[in-house]
């Protein structure tokens, strides 16, 4: 299933098809705050940790079951989260979650980078490290249903799309195209719903002033 065809003048596989399409289904489901984008993101994981492995994007490999594990997690808090347990309400970060997040961001850059330098023999350790820093943020903040999720994919998308080219693993590279589009979507939607919540249901930790 991972054995290399063409398809319209790209070099892919059906296990990269199979992985990219569900991808796009659980992005549809997460920006209309639906759980079952969980399941299909936990699917795509699965696959794309094999699809990964054979480009020796070891530390996208990595990711993906890290993505699973975490999956599973915001799978439970978009159910039952929250103080009353009815599932996570859209936030935004405050001044402590910015702090947090970015530090998180460079001390797993600084330890994923060490680890692919030293460890693999993949060719771009920065520059997987720093994305898979940024995937693990970005999907953490989805997670937690904080909007700042949606900046971080659009920057780490666009990064991707590029390193993917490199990678000839052109249909991904389309892929992480059609997510840079769907996060601004996602981004302006979680927004638009963020200002539809009652005034009851936003605590001022969760409502600083938007980006």
């Amino acid at each position: 299933m991972n054995d290399p065809l063409v398809l319209f003048g790209f070099q892919t596989s059906w296990l990269e098809i199979t992985s990219f399409v569900l991808a796009v289904v659980m992005v549809y489901f997460n920006i209309r705050q639906s759980p079952w984008g969980w399941l299909f993101g936990i699917t795509s994981s699965a696959l794309y940790a094999i699809v990964f492995y054979g480009a020796r994007l070891y530390g996208d490999m990595g990711l993906q079951f890290f993505f699973i594990g975490v999956s599973l997690w915001g799978w439970y808090q978009w159910l039952f989260g929250g103080a009353q347990h009815h599932g996570l309400a859209i936030s935004w970060l405050n001044r402590r979650g910015w702090i947090v997040t970015l530090a998180g961001w460079l001390l797993a850059y600084l330890i994923l980078s060490w680890f692919l330098r030293s460890y693999t023999d993949t060719d771009v350790p920065h520059l997987d490290a720093f994305l898979t820093a940024g995937s693990v943020v970005g999907q953490f903040l989805l997670s937690r249903k904080k909007i700042e999720n949606w900046h971080v994919w659009i920057l780490i998308d666009l990064i991707y799309i590029g390193l993917y080219i490199h990678k000839h693993l052109m249909l991904t590279a389309v892929l992480f195209a059609i997510f840079v589009a769907m996060a601004i979507v996602g981004l302006l939607a979680w927004r638009k719903a963020f200002a539809a919540l009652p005034s009851e249901a936003v605590t001022p930790a969760e409502s600083p002033a938007a980006p």
